[in-house]
């Protein structure tokens, strides 16, 4: 369970120092330090389960939420959660992984996120179709939809069908929020994409 330095001192008022007795919980393995003001019980907590907690307002996204969805094969071993007003990005390095987040535009953020609860932690987590957005607006603009093709199915290395068999009516909801040369080549690849699905 996640605990506040706050929560723990109220709860730990009967000591004489409060702080002190946290800190030999910390030293005895009752409590993991996560970040500074931020301590967990159980050592064995998944990150992804801490991920909002450790910074936010935030959703679990980019590279971490795609692996997850299985869009792109290799496995991520940092904890990738999408942000906005921060200005610039941030990482932590915890005992419970690596955690690094990022902006996404203002208008995009409450979009295409799900709600996730497990074991009574709460947390959110992007859809697929979210995800790519958030992954397209992190990566230098391409010039036209053949470069665009290159980077999703060469450099991501997402599977053109796994792409197709998403909501691509909502990705292209979600693309217009972010108004980046990138987005408009993926609805345009979406509309082209959509057009030669009915024709045939």
């Amino acid at each position: 369970m996640l605990k506040t330095h706050l929560v723990l001192m109220d709860e730990l008022n009967g000591y004489r120092n409060p702080a002190m007795k946290i800190t030999s919980m910390v030293k005895n393995g009752e409590l993991t330090r996560v970040v500074r003001g931020l301590y967990e019980t159980d050592p064995h907590t998944p990150g992804y389960l801490l991920a909002a907690s450790i910074y936010g307002p935030s959703y679990l996204s980019f590279e971490y939420a795609l692996a997850h969805h299985g869009l792109i094969p290799e496995a991520v071993h940092q904890f990738t959660s999408a942000s906005f007003d921060k200005k610039r990005a941030k990482q932590f390095e915890t005992p419970f992984g690596v955690f690094s987040y990022r902006d996404v535009p203002e208008s995009a953020f409450p979009y295409g996120v799900l709600p996730m609860v497990e074991n009574g932690y709460s947390y959110r987590l992007a859809a697929p179709e979210k995800a790519l957005c958030d992954e397209l607006y992190k990566l230098s603009p391409c010039a036209n939809r053949r470069e665009l093709e290159q980077l999703l199915f060469e450099n991501l290395r997402i599977d053109r069908q796994t792409l197709l068999g998403l909501d691509l009516a909502e990705m292209e909801q979600l693309a217009a929020l972010y108004q980046t040369k990138n987005h408009k080549l993926l609805r345009s690849w979406i509309r082209k994409e959509t057009h030669h699905a009915t024709s045939t």
